[in-house]
């Protein structure tokens, strides 16, 4: 447990990360008023994202590796990492969902009905709930995860 408690920090600084995004996100109305802007200013994560990442792998790599880390040591930091972030993904996004902002599935069923990205309010009603959104929310943990891992490693890797 002792080898992994950079990766355990940088998860749970992560976790708080992204539900701070999601309480600025509400306070700034993307779940309710702005949500037409919703699906494509919610992708802005990406920045604070990267920037755990890469300081997670920093850390690592100073205090765990003495300065030196190879890429496959960087990438498999990481990985921890996404595999905490994932573990935990279907109580935060009840969190999310339940505390933060109650009322977004309602908001983006009426918006996607009445914009016609949905014919039907079933059809809406189908994809905008929480049980998909807790498997979504694990599978988008692990892929971009990966991705951002593979990305980072490569930038923080360090020879001696």
């Amino acid at each position: 447990m002792r080898k992994y408690k950079i990766e355990i920090k940088w998860a749970f600084i992560f976790m708080a990360a992204m539900l701070l995004w999601m309480v600025i996100e509400r306070a700034v109305g993307l779940h309710n008023e702005h949500i037409d802007k919703h699906q494509y200013l919610t992708n802005l994560f990406a920045i604070p994202a990267i920037v755990v990442y890469v300081l997670a792998l920093l850390e690592k790599r100073k205090k765990f590796y003495n300065g030196t880390m190879t890429y496959m040591q960087g990438f498999a930091s990481g990985l921890i990492i996404t595999l905490i972030v994932a573990l935990f993904s279907p109580f935060l996004q009840w969190i999310i969902s339940t505390i933060i902002t109650p009322d977004y599935f309602n908001n983006v069923i009426a918006h996607s009905v009445e914009t016609g990205f949905f014919k039907t309010q079933k059809e809406a009603e189908d994809y905008f709930n929480l049980s998909n959104y807790m498997v979504q929310s694990v599978v988008g943990a692990l892929i971009m995860g990966v991705v951002t891992t593979a990305i980072v490693a490569i930038f923080t890797r360090r020879s001696a």
